[in-house]
């Protein structure tokens, strides 16, 4: 099974590399402003992972500069995962705001609805 998960993990990353999809175009200070409002965010994920890759992909059609956590390659993101979002499903945005309660977000559809509202 563990054969079978990385050849579809490599074909999707082949795909997702053929039909990347493009940043918009923007002045450096639009940029700046969104890369600003966006620093509080991570997204905890694995490279492979379908799931993963829409999000990433989405990140990159909005041009958002989002913090990539590989849970597999380090250790202290996994750990940091599990005890404070609670679980070691990806992908996961964590959502730190000064003076407030971090948030952890799980879902890639619930991702991508919250990452909209950086780019309306």
């Amino acid at each position: 099974m563990a054969v079978i998960r990385w050849i579809i993990g490599r074909i999707i990353l082949f795909f997702d590399f053929i039909f990347s999809p493009s940043k918009p175009k923007r002045t450096l200070d639009d940029q700046k402003a969104l890369d600003d409002a966006t620093a509080h965010l991570s997204l905890y994920q694995l490279p492979a992972c379908p799931f993963c890759v829409k999000v990433r992909r989405e990140m990159k059609r909005q041009g958002l500069n989002i913090a990539l956590r590989n849970i597999n390659q380090n250790e202290s993101y996994r750990e940091e995962l599990i005890r404070e979002g609670g679980k070691r499903t990806v992908p996961c945005l964590k959502i730190e705001a000064q003076g407030q309660e971090t948030k952890w977000l799980y879902e890639s559809s619930d991702i991508v609805q919250y990452l909209a509202q950086f780019t309306r």
